[in-house]
């Protein structure tokens, strides 16, 4: 019987994206099932590549160099859709690599619970904005991709709490911001399967936020460290720039992050410490 460290592992070292995500939803339904017969897998312990295997295509270019396109155009909408696809498989390794990276720090079952969760969410945001692409008669790797994506990753790769400040209360909040957008946007085409996909994930999302703020919490009481001080340091130590507004405070909020959180790491926050 695989260990879920090894389950982990096995996930980030495959390849193709939809045999990637399939591996990752067999994968949580193995955990979950063996959580509610009462009998928990081992989480054990797995050695994670430092990056996870990835299709040929798409090509990774730097961030300056993605192509810009207009949204309002269908060729630019067909661009957002491939952005999405490619942030979605990002975090399904993403969140199963905080398994393995951490795995020799003692953690309640609970933690594995919520990663595991989210995974097998994101396997399933990946696959909704495939079967997006395909009904354009397109498909992940027909446009080139943001390199930076695993940044955040690396950069962490020894920070337990830095990880999850980042990742989930970083970049996944800013799911949360920019999404009601993409929606609106695809509601005026009258791209029903898209709005569809995008509420899901928009609605899946704040739990995932919700967990890193947590298990980031629950490890700055651990470590009796001030949670928003601790947050501050450490953004402002392995995020590259100032947070973004607008905001969504609302949804922000009910994942667990209040406006004191973010605002003071803001562009708009003068005497910001770089």
């Amino acid at each position: 019987m695989m260990t879920l460290s090894q389950m982990a592992v096995d996930v980030l070292t495959t390849a193709d994206g939809r045999e990637k995500t399939a591996k990752s939803r067999d994968y949580a339904a193995q955990w979950f099932a063996a959580r509610k017969a009462g009998t928990p897998l081992p989480v054990g312990e797995a050695t994670p590549p430092l990056r996870p295997s990835r299709p040929e295509k798409p090509e990774l270019l730097n961030p300056r160099d993605v192509p810009k396109r207009k949204p309002g155009s269908p060729q630019g909408r067909l661009a957002l859709i491939h952005a999405v696809a490619h942030i979605e498989l990002n975090a399904v390794d993403l969140h199963w690599d905080i398994i393995p990276r951490f795995a020799h720090v003692k953690m309640p079952l609970g933690y594995y619970d919520d990663w595991v969760k989210a995974a097998d969410e994101e396997s399933k945001h990946f696959n909704l904005m495939c079967d997006c692409l395909e009904e354009m008669d397109s498909y992940y790797g027909a446009l080139p991709a943001h390199a930076g994506m695993w940044r955040a990753a690396e950069d962490t790769v020894d920070d337990f709490m830095g990880r999850l400040a980042v990742v989930p209360m970083v970049l996944e909040a800013r799911g949360l911001d920019v999404t009601p957008g993409m929606i609106a946007l695809f509601e005026k085409a009258k791209s029903t399967s898209v709005v569809d996909a995008l509420n899901t994930i928009y609605a899946e999302e704040v739990g995932h936020v919700a967990y890193g703020s947590k298990w980031f919490h629950f490890l700055c009481g651990r470590h009796d460290e001030d949670p928003k001080e601790a947050f501050h340091r450490l953004v402002r130590r392995y995020f590259k720039g100032a947070l973004k507004p607008p905001f969504n405070d609302e949804k922000r909020a009910e994942a667990g992050l209040p406006p004191d959180f973010y605002w003071p790491l803001s562009e708009d926050t003068p005497n910001r410490t770089r």
